[in-house]
């Protein structure tokens, strides 16, 4: 008989602790990696931004606004190869007020020229810059809503007062998956001509394209332009700039990373406890095993052995149920819900690479204290226990 399947044979002796280890292995895998996803998650749309977009802020917050008129300016610096902007409108559905989505006032001239991932038919994008109270609505956001091209539409705003009425011209697509497909864009014109005297000819940011410079250059230059005036800004290439907003949320992360790492060594935990009972059940055995010519190594191979092949059928099932309980479940929901956070929300071959790699490793760690106890085994002293 070969070691590999004496192993196979000493692994399901006790079927139903080896079964109810390979669940436990599975949940802390499964667990493992929802936790690394999340992370994954919110760093996607940093690590998918596109190199050679700017996007230039107030310098002292995200949430104050600037001049319109520093459009222009932005727009006649070298390196600047066009230019638009945004103001968060901050809009809800009356009747679906628990429901969150963006709403965002924007040039309608420019904004899809600087978004080129976000596709909306022609037809469709002539028509909404003729009409001033028309919007664009992601294609999602419109089904959830059962949104129609022709619709007139009623938004609230949680931020500029009273209800404001609107047409819906078309609907967008993303050819990036990190494009949030729940977003509304209205005219920014049509906004600044009902808002508040407060708020008027002022934009949330705004998001250039380079070209001969870099974007790190091209941000330099913008800031330099405004360090003179009362309002200074803050220019970012795009993905430095989701960055930044991940740097409020960092402890959080610093959490789920340690909560990940304190899953694994549970996962080592309960591996190592099946082992060593298992170790201790066939002391007699390997005595048996030892004294017809079985070495030490040998005695080695199995306890390892056996502790792999438990690692490797727990994270295998604990990677299936991870592609349907994140992939298929909880990704689907929060890509169709909240996609303004979670665009892309799914098990990653990096993560599943890591997962198994983790849950191989602690199986070898977990054993390796019983594996060098059985390999110590005296052969006169385990004999003993026979009978």
């Amino acid at each position: 008989m070969s070691l590999l399947r004496l192993a196979a044979t000493n692994l399901f002796r006790n079927r139903l602790r080896s079964i109810l280890t390979m669940l436990g292995v599975s949940v802390a895998v499964l667990t493992f990696l929802l936790l690394r996803t999340v992370i994954w998650a919110w760093n996607v749309a940093a690590d998918e931004a596109v190199p050679d977009r700017v996007v230039t802020r107030h310098k002292v917050t995200f949430i104050m606004t600037l001049p319109k008129r520093y459009v222009e300016e932005v727009r006649a610096i070298d390196g600047v190869r066009e230019a638009t902007w945004g103001l968060w409108w901050g809009g809800r559905e009356p009747n679906h007020t628990s429901e969150f989505f963006a709403t965002l006032a924007v040039d309608p001239d420019t904004w899809f020229d600087v978004y080129e991932e976000m596709i909306v038919p022609p037809e469709d994008l002539a028509a909404w810059r003729e009409d001033r109270q028309g919007i664009i609505v992601g294609d999602l956001l419109a089904q959830k809503f059962g949104w129609e091209k022709g619709d007139t539409v009623t938004l609230e705003s949680t931020i500029y007062p009273g209800d404001w009425q609107f047409h819906v011209k078309g609907t967008y697509v993303g050819t990036r998956k990190t494009v949030d497909r729940q977003t509304v864009m209205l005219h920014w014109d049509y906004f600044n001509e009902q808002a508040p005297d407060t708020f008027k000819e002022q934009v949330g940011w705004i998001v250039s394209r380079t070209s001969g410079a870099t974007p790190t250059e091209v941000g330099r230059r913008i800031d330099q332009k405004f360090d003179v005036q009362d309002i200074q800004t803050v220019s970012q290439d795009e993905a430095t700039f989701q960055r930044s907003f991940l740097a409020g949320f960092s402890m959080i992360l610093l959490a789920i990373n340690f909560v990940s790492g304190a899953i694994l060594l549970i996962l080592g935990m309960i591996l190592g406890n099946t082992v060593a009972m298992g170790v201790r059940e066939r002391v007699p055995e390997y005595g048996v095993l030892r004294a017809i010519g079985f070495l030490p190594s040998h005695l080695v191979a199995l306890v390892v052995g056996e502790a792999v092949t438990l690692g490797i059928l727990g994270g295998l099932l604990g990677l299936a149920l991870g592609y349907v309980v994140i992939n298929l479940l909880i990704g689907r929901w929060l890509e169709e819900n909240i996609s303004g956070f979670f665009p892309y929300f799914n098990v990653t071959s990096w993560n599943a690479l890591l997962a198994m790699v983790a849950s191989i490793a602690l199986a070898v760690v977990a054993s390796a204290f019983p594996a060098f106890r059985a390999s110590r085994l005296r052969v006169v002293d385990a004999l003993r226990r026979v009978g």
